[in-house]
């Protein structure tokens, strides 16, 4: 949507951001400040008054030294939404939203009240999504797409196993897949049901009472999944591995510990493949083009942007609070509300 919003003859606006002085143990020892900061763009970028934030675990890991190519001072953030009040012809108040690899790691980010990207980095929110809502769709989402594009997009009857489902990432790697058409089966640590949207039925194994492996090939005629989507990494690394059919592929994004042991046989003669995501490696004209893609599906609403609870809703102020909740592993989309 676009809306009337006057021109800053000056294009500069004395923004308020969360800085981080330094990294910290942990985010208990956080001690974010809110600076006011003069922010201008350059002739092809856009200057956004930012609407919501989103904090993600990715940002609590920067913040606590586990991302060596941090810069620090900085202002953290690399999921938002907001409305275009300076920028190239045609632009100006335009509602965008948008994510970054390199927003609030590598250069200032999204939790401010204003923010400069790229022009080719920002997206049209649609209508019906809300401010929060969009600003919460960025690294999930543009992280299970990345992935499904690497590993190639499932086709319709093809097996999608998701370890980790309920996570947010793996929600959204559902609605992807089940999008296009594939058959979902999840794995939960726990007795409990997805609690995602889905285009269709998903199936979901109790990884605590049950053998997943075993089970896969139950569901599908001893086949196997033809794309394993492991949001946890090695602790159901030998699970996927036993799971995926011929010429399988698992898409990894995450470890706990970073060595593991498989068949080196079972690999090569099942014809299997091994991706790898990094959206951190991902500039912000690189992430604006993967939620560009996802846009049909949002339209469409086979796509829908995770619920925002309004007690998992802060003020800048507030950053402290938002970040211990995402560290304290808080199933909620958490996110910022600068105004």
């Amino acid at each position: 949507m676009v809306k009337s919003v006057p021109k800053s003859d000056s294009h500069t606006v004395q923004a308020r951001c969360v800085r981080l002085s330094a990294k910290v143990v942990d985010a208990a020892s956080l001690a974010p400040v809110i600076e006011t900061r003069p922010l201008s763009r350059g002739e092809n970028d856009l200057l956004i008054e930012v609407k919501a934030a989103a904090v993600n675990p990715s940002d609590v890991k920067a913040a606590t030294g586990l991302m060596p190519y941090a810069i620090f001072p900085r202002t953290p953030g690399r999921d938002y939404a907001g409305i275009v009040i300076d920028g190239p012809a045609g632009w100006i108040g335009h509602e965008v939203f948008g994510s970054s690899g390199d927003l609030g790691i590598r250069r200032d980010g999204t939790h401010a009240t204003h923010l400069v990207v790229e022009a080719d980095a920002a997206v049209e929110k649609p209508d019906s999504i809300s401010w929060e809502e969009a600003a919460g769709i960025g690294v999930p989402f543009v992280t299970a797409m990345e992935g499904l594009r690497r590993a190639v997009i499932p086709k319709a009857g093809e097996t999608v196993l998701v370890m980790g489902v309920n996570g947010k990432v793996g929600q959204a790697a559902v609605q992807i897949a089940s999008w296009h058409g594939a058959r979902v089966i999840g794995v939960v640590r726990k007795n409990e049901a997805y609690e995602g949207h889905a285009n269709s039925p998903v199936e979901v194994i109790d990884a605590s009472a049950t053998d997943v492996a075993a089970r896969v090939r139950e569901l599908t005629d001893g086949k196997g999944a033809d794309i394993v989507f492991n949001t946890v990494g090695d602790p159901y690394f030998q699970a996927a591995h036993q799971s995926l059919g011929l010429r399988g592929r698992q898409i990894l994004i995450a470890a706990v510990d970073r060595i593991v042991q498989f068949n080196i046989l079972e690999f090569y003669r099942g014809q299997h493949t091994y991706v790898g995501i990094d959206t951190l490696g991902l500039s912000s004209v690189a992430t604006g083009a993967v939620l560009k893609e996802l846009g049909p599906g949002f339209a469409s609403g086979h796509l829908k942007p995770f619920p925002i609870k309004p007690n998992a809703i802060y003020p800048l102020d507030q950053a402290k609070a938002a970040f211990v909740a995402v560290a304290g592993s808080s199933r909620d989309r958490v996110i910022l509300r600068p105004a």
